[in-house]
């Protein structure tokens, strides 16, 4: 078996841009006819401009190769240029191509992708979503706690046992910072009202995106600890683990990270440090499956647990899926509410979501197709955000001191 072409998607998200500006497909065909599909999550450029590195990683390393090598194509990428480290828009194109080659080799073999990777060990997989709150205007509103406990209501009564939030910002390019009294204030005002909302029927996850100094984490956290939530996700910026390590053995709250981490490597430093126990490898940028079905496997020595990130497309997360599926170590999963919207429109079938579960697809490959005719209305995406953005001045006090009532 050969890989013979390449075509590539950049696919804008409509308003309100849930799960980013912009997802990245890539599809790999076969010479005998087999097409794989994959997700690139790679954010720190404008994304029509990594389509000519897209093809330039797929004409270097892929084409004319068979599929099933994917320790070759790993090693071959990674060491590209003389470069043997992890890089995060490397690695994002890879993650991408190399989904796609699994894609297509349970296609070929009539197997579902976590039959070929050790095979299923959970039947459905725990699902948690961010809290999307309106106002009385039908505007998202994610500063109001009463909205956020209404809205926590709502996505109990749609079976869901966990629910993330992150009362923290602004999120400045200039983290980690202090936060300031008023904004500690009202991250504990929003856990106990989130609390005394839901009781003892869901865990609250705490996301913080990397902004605090170690010192005002440790603060924070003495905080929430009364609330008893289940992480307190990215206390630091990513890069120091020590430092990570430093608020999780000072806190109660088990801490999570890897969002922003790529490889084996980066992973494995977490481990050593001990800086988090839970990792949320994103399966589109942290390599791809093999990958983070090794990374799973270094946590699960350490006792530690995965809880697979996923804040782009259906693509990414149906190879998500069948990672978690294989994955004795999997403690939940991160959803999008329940796939709806856009993310079933752009699949020829949605991703099944059954009262605040995932289901794994047991259809070969990757268990889902990209619905050609809804990719075409929708591409290309001529924006000029980047899936992302953060804050590009400081965090000011004065200016970030919202009233609580």
């Amino acid at each position: 078996m050969q890989i013979a072409s390449l075509s590539t998607d950049v696919v804008a998200v409509p308003p309100p841009h849930i799960g980013g500006m912009y997802w990245i497909f890539v599809r790999l065909q076969t010479k005998d006819g087999i097409e794989g599909v994959g997700e690139i999550y790679s954010t720190a450029f404008d994304p029509n401009a990594l389509v000519p590195l897209i093809e330039d990683v797929f004409q270097r390393y892929l084409l004319g190769h068979d599929p099933h090598d994917i320790e070759r194509f790993w090693r071959l990428a990674y060491s590209s240029g003389f470069t043997q480290r992890p890089d995060a828009t490397m690695m994002g194109i890879v993650s991408g191509l190399e989904i796609a080659c699994w894609d297509i080799i349970g296609k070929a073999a009539g197997k579902p992708v976590h039959k070929l990777i050790g095979g299923r060990v959970h039947d459905r997989l725990r699902a948690y979503t961010y809290l999307y709150p309106k106002n009385a205007a039908g505007a998202y509103d994610y500063n109001d706690p009463d909205l956020a406990a209404a809205c926590a209501l709502e996505m109990l009564d749609m079976g869901f046992t966990a629910l993330k939030f992150d009362p923290a910002g602004p999120y400045t390019a200039y983290s980690g910072h202090h936060l300031s009294l008023a904004v500690m204030e009202r991250c504990e005002v929003f856990c106990a009202r989130l609390r005394e909302a839901v009781g003892n029927r869901a865990d609250l996850l705490f996301g913080t995106h990397g902004q605090m100094a170690p010192a005002s984490a440790i603060r924070l956290a003495r905080r929430l600890e009364r609330y008893d939530p289940l992480w307190l996700e990215e206390p630091v910026p990513p890069g120091q683990e020590r430092a990570m390590a430093e608020v999780a053995g000072k806190t109660s709250i088990p801490i999570a990270t890897g969002e922003r981490l790529t490889t084996k490597y980066e992973f494995q430093r977490v481990l050593e440090t001990g800086a988090a126990s839970i990792l949320q490898m994103n399966v589109a940028r942290a390599g791809g499956i093999l990958e983070c079905k090794k990374i799973a496997g270094m946590a699960e020595a350490h006792y530690a647990v995965i809880a697979p990130h996923l804040y782009n497309g259906p693509i990414g997360a149906a190879a998500s899926i069948q990672l978690a599926a294989a994955s004795p170590n999997f403690l939940i999963h991160e959803a999008i509410v329940d796939f709806s919207g856009f993310y079933a429109e752009i699949l020829t079938k949605p991703l099944r979501f059954e009262d605040g579960y995932l289901i794994p697809s047991e259809e070969p490959g990757l268990g889902v197709e990209l619905d050609r005719d809804a990719v075409a209305r929708h591409s290309p995406y001529r924006g000029t955000r980047l899936h992302l953005q953060m804050d590009d001045k400081p965090a000011d006090v004065k200016a970030f001191a919202p009233a609580l009532g």
